[in-house]
């Protein structure tokens, strides 16, 4: 596909929407080429660090669905990082053409230096909010407007899910004692 190309998958709400995002999340970017350098090296520390905390958690025998949550955000991490390590380097620029893999003289980027590939769009209202809306009324707006891909998902998961269920995954010392001992009777 071609940058900013898309096509429906259900009806106008699920759209694969090809964008290239060169930054953070939702397209924000840091400093030109050395914030993005420095972005990459930030995110391989970072997940260096999960996947050695995740390690630890095993270890412990942490609760399993903290483990799990941590290991999708160390997943998506990843995902992201592969993007932006190696997309730049093996693909040619899309913009208004079909990518090339592997072209001849090398790709649109050096590595570190890539793109990340967003492709999921789901505008799930496209429309004018009535007027008695506080803010926004009688505006044009499309909702849930950001595109992101499964790496974006994966990661939003887990923190959702720590958020959530932190209570359960962080039980304080004595309520944890209590539980051991009514399994054990």
């Amino acid at each position: 596909m071609a940058l900013n190309t898309e096509f429906p998958v259900f009806g106008d709400w699920f759209i694969i929407h090809f964008s290239e995002n060169k930054g953070m999340a939702f397209g924000m970017e840091f400093g030109g080429d050395t914030g993005k350098l420095i972005l990459s090296i930030f995110r391989i520390v970072a997940v260096t660090f999960i996947g050695y905390f995740i390690n630890k958690l095993i270890k412990e025998k942490a609760h399993w669905g903290f483990i799990t949550a941590m290991c999708l955000i160390f997943a998506g991490a990843m995902g992201n990082i592969i993007d932006s390590v190696f997309y730049g380097w093996m693909f040619s620029s899309s913009y208004n053409q079909i990518a090339t893999f592997m072209p001849e003289g090398g790709g649109y980027a050096k590595p570190l230096y890539g793109h990340v590939v967003d492709m999921l769009y789901f505008p799930i209202f496209k429309g004018f909010l009535p007027d008695w809306v506080p803010i926004w009324g009688g505006e044009y707006k499309v909702f849930f407007q950001p595109i992101f891909n499964i790496a974006d998902s994966a990661i939003s998961i887990g923190v959702f899910v720590i958020l959530i269920f932190n209570k359960l995954f962080f039980k304080e010392p004595q309520a944890l004692k209590e539980e051991v001992l009514e399994e054990v009777e």
